[in-house]
């Protein structure tokens, strides 16, 4: 809370409403109200990139895919939350049973030019069929491109499920890893419009739902 306090320079009384989002949202309890992650990934990304119909939000914990109007007012969507294999946690475990850093793993990736499938979609599995493929020698920067391409496969299947329209958007810390993005591009066959800071969209959304709340835009 204090480096909200402290956050560009603010003081408590200069902040008049607060709108929280994400998992832990209604453990803000400062805050005046709440949006979906679904709302504000769709709020955020309108600001961003007016020309965005389907907005893909690929964090820690799951992944989304929504379609929005050019209002950026959700019209349907889709959720992966039942399986860390279309999430940044899985890219983790992966990384764990490859012993390569996290932050190492999409250039990593970007080095392989071959396609080793990867059948197991949990997490529990998937690591065990990377020790396997560890004890075949196969290259790392083949397994990783393998891990990247098997989430965006996840990924893909679940942003079909809505539709794809474009321009398309991804946002979310997984939206860093050069790997995973060349691998969803691919997949889905189509370019896809980055922000700068894109684990930082969701915020943004709730921002500007909280200033629309209180007459500010």
């Amino acid at each position: 809370m204090m480096a909200f306090l402290v956050a560009g320079g603010l003081k408590k009384e200069d902040v008049n409403h607060i709108t929280a989002t994400g998992a832990g949202k209604r453990e803000v309890d400062f805050a005046n109200d709440t949006v979906t992650e679904v709302g504000a990934d769709a709020k955020g990304v309108s600001i961003l990139f007016p020309s965005a119909r389907t907005v893909i939000d690929v964090g820690a914990e799951e992944g989304r895919a929504i379609k929005t109007d050019e209002k950026g007012k959700v019209v349907d969507f889709a959720i992966n939350e039942k399986c860390a294999a279309g999430s940044g946690a899985f890219t983790e475990a992966m990384a764990r049973a490859l012993e390569v850093k996290l932050e190492d793993m999409g250039e990593l990736s970007l080095k392989s030019d071959k396609s080793v499938q990867m059948n197991a979609q949990c997490a529990v599995f998937a690591e065990s069929e990377v020790v396997t493929l560890i004890h075949a020698k196969t290259p790392k920067e083949d397994i990783v491109k393998a891990v990247h391409d098997a989430i965006a496969s996840r990924i893909t299947s679940m942003v079909r499920k809505i539709g794809v329209e474009q321009d398309v958007a991804l946002i979310g810390g997984v939206a860093k890893n050069k790997g995973f993005v060349k691998s969803l591009k691919n997949d889905l066959g189509t370019e896809l419009l980055l922000p700068e800071d894109p684990e930082y969209v969701t915020a943004l959304g709730a921002a500007l739902v909280a200033a629309e709340n209180t007459g500010g835009a």
